[in-house]
């Protein structure tokens, strides 16, 4: 069929039209909030993250405040991380029962109904900031999949209705799972960050959660920014390990990968927009050099390349209004 009979615009004439022939959208329960939470700060305060403009370090009690009044607007679920005061070799104050993610997420739960996810990392937790334990400056691989499953069952203690490992260290996926179900927390999900690339995007965040290493970079556990084959490898390993959902980071640098998974596998995808696509969207949004509208269409793509759940430090501004586009 062709022109003049087949009219592609007809469907585009007016905004009602074109909402019912959208074939991508977008809901609350998409969107998951990133949180930061910090244990040295005051109670009931809060303060602003510089590389991450309108995005905040919280207190518990802040933190809480400010999550109830978005719950109002529709938000469903975040995923919490926890900046300690004190940091060691072994990241000890991650698995600490009197921790600030375990302490946040205990009052979360008796002030909100929300879903919360909890990184399961040692980054900011230990005094070397890297993901794993170091020994000689290397990063050992088997000897930090028992503290990774501390962290779990601790945070699942506590409350936490998921957790999200984003260590990179291979075989952490069935440590976890192991040492859930020994605990009798058999029922908790593991969310992987299955696919994570060494990516600079994640530069604002790293200022955020004072996470930058010491010493060397993440590129012998996080992946190359090259390999997309490598991509299925690692998602198939998580889900055979036991992951329920898993995960590609960054989003938008890497929409073909999450499309690659999604047409792989069965499991639910989730994708996160971190830091950098955030920062660098909102300084050009700053400038002048986009408008909002750059923010929903963003998230979009991400959506329409596959993924069921998105991470965003947008998610506030979409609950506003545009998820509604």
């Amino acid at each position: 069929m062709k022109f003049p009979t087949k009219r592609m615009r007809r469907l585009r004439k007016t905004d009602k039209m074109r909402e019912i022939v959208k074939e991508t959208r977008i809901s609350p329960s998409n969107m998951i909030y990133p949180v930061f939470v910090k244990e040295s700060l005051k109670r009931g305060s809060k303060e602003p993250i510089d590389t991450l403009p309108g995005q905040y370090r919280y207190s518990p009690e802040a933190a809480a405040y400010e999550l109830k009044k978005l719950e109002k607007k529709g938000l469903n679920t975040i995923i919490l991380f926890g900046i300690p005061s004190e940091k060691d070799d072994i990241g000890s104050s991650a698995f600490d029962e009197n921790g600030i993610v375990q302490k946040t997420i205990r009052l979360l739960k008796e002030e909100t109904e929300l879903v919360i996810i909890t990184d399961v990392c040692l980054c900011q937790y230990t005094s070397h900031g890297h993901c794993g334990v170091v020994k000689n400056r290397k990063i050992l691989n088997d000897e930090t999949l028992e503290y990774l499953g501390r962290i779990a069952v601790s945070h699942a203690r506590a409350g936490a209705d998921m957790v999200a490992p984003s260590d990179m260290m291979d075989g952490r996926v069935a440590a976890i799972r192991k040492s859930l179900d020994e605990n009798g927390l058999q029922d908790v999900p593991i969310m992987s960050y299955a696919v994570k690339y060494a990516s600079s995007f994640y530069a604002p965040f790293r200022e955020a959660v004072s996470s930058t290493p010491s010493f060397g970079d993440r590129k012998t556990y996080q992946m190359d920014p090259a390999n997309a084959k490598e991509a299925i490898l690692e998602a198939r390993l998580d889900i055979e390990e036991g992951a329920d959902i898993i995960m590609v980071k960054p989003a938008l640098p890497y929409l073909d990968i999450i499309r690659s998974l999604r047409e792989e596998f069965n499991t639910p995808v989730a994708a996160y927009n971190v830091s950098g696509e955030y920062s660098m969207i909102m300084a050009a949004i700053q400038k002048g050099y986009l408008t909002e509208d750059a923010i929903y269409e963003s998230i979009l793509s991400i959506k329409r390349a596959g993924a069921d759940l998105i991470i965003s430090h947008f998610t506030p501004r979409l609950l506003d209004g545009g998820l509604r586009r």
